[in-house]
């Protein structure tokens, strides 16, 4: 629910942005579209970078991790596997 509230924001603040730029307050205007462009890219990257959980083990050349923890949106218990060729993550609910 925050999640598409912020989108919402972030889309006013470069709206109003645009609108002030276009009434003269250029500086203003400037500074609501470059704060709403973070918050977009902001939101677009942490989506990118953390994935979801899942349910299955991935393949046989994914190596688990020592890293093991308690997902706060879950309550599951959440552990690591990592791909050595890529670097690659992936977290599976145990």
């Amino acid at each position: 629910m925050l999640r598409p509230a912020l989108f919402g924001v972030g889309g006013v603040f470069i709206a109003g942005g645009a609108l002030a730029a276009l009434t003269g307050f250029c500086f203003a205007g400037a500074w609501l579209v470059v704060w709403g462009l973070i918050l977009l890219i902001g939101l677009a990257i942490e989506r990118w970078r953390y994935k979801s959980l899942t349910g299955t083990r991935p393949g046989p050349e994914w190596i688990a991790t020592d890293e093991r923890f308690i997902d706060p949106a879950t309550g599951l218990l959440v552990t690591v596997y990592v791909h050595p060729a890529t670097g690659e993550r992936r977290y599976v609910a145990a």
